[in-house]
């Protein structure tokens, strides 16, 4: 056993040493250069430590700076991310996960995060983001973006102006808590994406989940 996590963590070195030395050229080109030794060398370190499924999918997730999943892995991935969001916000009264397929949506009140007319988080606001970065963080294999809303009422240019700075300050503290700036989006929509008739719904954050597939970085 401490045989095969030697061979494991000497692989898993090599590769990242590899990844340090091209990470300029990969974001030059923005592609993916050894994106199968990434997943692979996680996929070994899965293996050696839990020697299962599960292990072997969160693995290869350890590679994710290295390259993208394969499409086999996707589906049990993004499971076990939803899974742990899912408890991350069983308790709360302002956060909701929604899966569609391979793409989780995180959904946040508007009036639980911000007061009226402004973009500074609520008190109770950075709580819920630290737990939500904790599991973006175990489970870097996945682009994150960041979409702010409000509803109908008002003017229309000051409304975008305030989704763009409310998504920029739940961006800001993902950032804050450790969450990589470079996996995450910004964006924001005023009163263009209202869902409902409702003007408490309509006014929202939404953070979107998806997975990086092999050969898309």
């Amino acid at each position: 056993m401490k045989k095969l996590i030697a061979i494991g963590l000497v692989l898993f070195s090599s590769a990242t040493l590899f990844s340090c030395a091209t990470t300029q050229t990969r974001q030059e080109r923005g592609t993916a250069i050894g994106a199968g030794t990434g997943a692979a060398v996680g996929a070994i370190l899965g293996q050696v430590i839990g020697r299962n499924t599960e292990s072997t999918l969160i693995g290869a997730g350890i590679g994710a700076a290295l390259g993208g999943l394969t499409g086999n892995q996707v589906g049990k991935y993004m499971d076990l991310q939803e899974q742990e969001l899912r408890r991350a916000v069983a308790a709360s009264e302002s956060a909701s996960i929604r899966r569609e397929q391979d793409i989780l949506r995180a959904t946040f009140k508007g009036e639980a995060y911000f007061d009226y007319d402004s973009s500074r988080l609520k008190p109770g606001a950075y709580a819920e983001l630290r737990r939500i970065s904790n599991i973006l963080i175990k489970y870097p294999h996945s682009t994150i973006q960041v979409d702010g809303h409000t509803d109908a009422k008002g003017d229309e240019a000051y409304n975008q102006k305030l989704s763009e700075r409310r998504a920029r300050a739940v961006a800001d503290e993902l950032i804050l808590n450790g969450v990589s700036a470079q996996r995450i989006r910004v964006a924001g929509y005023g009163e263009s994406r209202t869902i409902s008739s409702n003007d408490a719904i309509n006014r929202r954050v939404e953070i979107l989940i998806e997975p990086v597939m092999k050969g898309s970085l």
